[in-house]
């Protein structure tokens, strides 16, 4: 009689070769976004306090650090900029000389063969901090496409390769896209924000940005956490308007709704790794009350296990180098 037990899954756990062959979820940097904060200035880097180790960093610092994240094996990182002014309609958000604008440019004359995605908002640049058209106390949704156009097409003429509006403006991606053929701009893709919550999680984004809103919150257009049901329905709207990738915003919160659209939608998806998700980690690895590098490892093959084929991540140079380590 074969002693109990007869099945025994530990014998694919004994050694490291065996657990690597037959491990289900890969992460590799090809996997990875490196997001990136530039600002006005030549030669300026700055540390953001909430997001320890991450910086804003001025045109001529950004393409230095791009053409490093590139070297270890990163192959796109997605810009967010920091105006030198703001207005009600943030309009250095499409501005020629805008500095999202600039930045591209001179990381398509550096490092041609690097992704670069852009980040299609407008809370960065208006003096209200919030995504669109105000009028009263109200965000405007349908004057806000009108603008949300015009960012995407200025980042376009300056050469970036996709284009992701991250404002949860209905009917936006349909707008973008039709905007982009109709200048010529057909091979630009849209990375949507399709499933984008009003999450707590996004505070020190908005110290690195300086975004916070002046009044109010962003309720009304961000999507309520709670509700998953809405999640997929905003996924499917976004992918019958014509995107190209769609995106879980925050990723670890949301995994449920990442294996959800993984079930759904055949579309590539993406993921955002969320400021406060990576300066909860760094802050109690600082602490040493975990494994930093551990957890941040453990934290992404999970997005990935989930479903996400792109990760969106303040980690991805770390853990690029650390998978470089094996």
């Amino acid at each position: 009689m074969t002693p109990f037990p007869q099945e025994r899954p530990r014998r694919l756990r004994r050694t490291p070769w065996i657990r690597d062959l037959v491990r289900e979820t890969r992460l590799a940097p090809a996997d990875l976004v490196q997001p990136l904060f530039v600002m006005p200035g030549e030669g300026m880097k700055q540390e953001v306090l909430s997001l320890p180790g991450q910086y804003r960093f001025s045109v001529d610092l950004l393409v230095k650090e791009a053409v490093e994240a590139q070297a270890e094996g990163i192959r796109a990182v997605i810009l967010f900029g920091i105006p030198a002014t703001k207005d009600p309609l943030g309009s250095e958000s499409y501005a020629d000389d805008g500095i999202v604008q600039r930045a591209v440019r001179s990381l398509k004359r550096e490092a041609p063969d690097l992704g670069i995605v852009t980040d299609v908002c407008l809370c960065e640049y208006t003096d209200h901090g919030h995504c669109g058209k105000v009028v009263g106390r109200e965000v405007d949704n349908d004057a806000t496409l009108e603008l949300l156009g015009k960012v995407a097409l200025s980042h376009a003429r300056a050469g970036a390769d996709v284009v992701a509006p991250s404002d949860m403006m209905d009917g936006r991606v349909r707008f973008i896209r039709e905007a982009l053929d109709q200048q010529g701009f057909p091979h630009v893709a849209i990375l949507a924000y399709a499933a984008k919550h009003a999450s707590s999680y996004y505070g020190p984004f908005r110290e690195a940005a300086h975004s916070s809103p002046l009044f109010g919150d962003r309720r009304s257009y961000q999507m309520d956490p709670a509700n998953r049901r809405e999640a997929l329905r905003e996924l499917k709207l976004d992918a019958e308007e014509g995107a190209d990738i769609l995106l879980v915003k925050p990723a670890m919160p949301c995994l449920d709704i990442l294996r959800d659209a993984r079930e759904r939608f055949d579309l590539p998806l993406a993921a955002y790794q969320v400021s406060g998700e990576y300066a909860v980690i760094r802050a109690a690895a600082e602490r040493g009350w975990v494994d930093g590098e551990a957890m941040m490892m453990e934290s992404l093959t999970a997005i990935r296990r989930a479903g996400a084929d792109i990760v969106i991540t303040y980690f991805a140079r770390e853990a690029a180098r650390r998978l470089a380590r094996g």
